[in-house]
């Protein structure tokens, strides 16, 4: 497995690239687009014919990610955070030894304290681990509104949280983390369309009813505003959740791409049903 530092992302992302310069044809310099890669993906056949793995690079407003896009009819959708030692897996490398090769991808999937436990709302496979978080504070998650994506049976959603504490929706898997980045379908009142903060970012949205999961990753630092578009515009989610920045890492082994960052705490990931 490829373990690889954030300085080394360059020349993995170039490699994962060419594939994508492919759909641009062969007098293009453009890679694939969010927008084409998530009509590909919907149009994509099960089976011996799939595309290696739910990721792929793509390219949003000049700037490159990565998305995974998982159809929850095909795959479960799982959140991790403590192996059977009851210790915090902790790393990427360390859950993909642990899952094997079911696990099609994984991300880092919410806040967490200096302990590695969740902040806010955590469930388990119908579990709740960890309480809702309402309280007030400094930093992205107390940027209220704050949300949830959780997951029951084969459908996955994003809701804020005062309206996910309202449904009582009883799920077998969530998280919480902040600030929301789309909410029906307009961004965050407090996000500005380009503001100083530029980080490496990871968050989560749906499509489809919920039946499709759409996780992105920015391969260079991105403000809150191009990300937060990124899954209105071009991935077409009403409802997106930033789950973190600066520690925000991927594990894609149809990409050979296994990112190291410090010691995380709850991560997300996909195997099949």
């Amino acid at each position: 497995m490829l373990r690889l530092v954030r300085g080394c992302r360059l020349t993995l992302l170039l490699a994962a690239s060419l594939t994508a310069l492919a759909v641009a044809g062969p007098g293009g310099a453009r890679a694939e687009t969010a927008a084409q890669a998530v009509k590909a993906a919907a149009n994509a056949p099960a089976g011996p014919g799939a595309a290696p793995g739910p990721c792929r690079t793509v390219q949003a407003e000049g700037e490159a990610y990565t998305i995974c896009l998982v159809d929850l009819k095909r795959s479960r959708i799982r959140l991790f955070w403590l192996g059977t030692d009851g210790l915090p897996y902790s790393s990427l490398s360390n859950l993909a030894e642990k899952q094997g090769p079911r696990l099609s991808f994984a991300m880092n999937a919410g806040m967490y304290d200096k302990g590695q436990a969740p902040v806010g709302l955590y469930v388990e496979e119908g579990h709740e681990m960890k309480g809702v978080s309402t309280a007030n504070g400094p930093g992205n998650f107390h940027l209220k509104p704050n949300g949830i994506f959780y997951v029951k049976g084969d459908r996955a959603g994003v809701l804020d949280t005062g309206r996910y504490v309202k449904a009582r929706v009883k799920p077998d898997f969530a998280t919480q983390s902040g600030p929301m980045l789309v909410i029906d379908g307009h961004i965050h009142p407090k996000i500005t369309a380009d503001g100083p903060s530029q980080k490496i970012r990871n968050g989560v949205g749906v499509r489809d009813d919920g039946r499709t999961a759409v996780f992105a990753i920015s391969e260079r630092p991105v403000s809150f505003g191009a990300f937060a578009r990124l899954f209105k515009d071009d991935l077409g989610c009403r409802n997106a959740l930033f789950l973190d920045g600066s520690v925000s890492s991927l594990y894609a082994p149809g990409l050979n791409r296994s990112d190291l960052s410090r010691p995380l705490g709850p991560m997300v990931g996909a195997v099949p049903r």
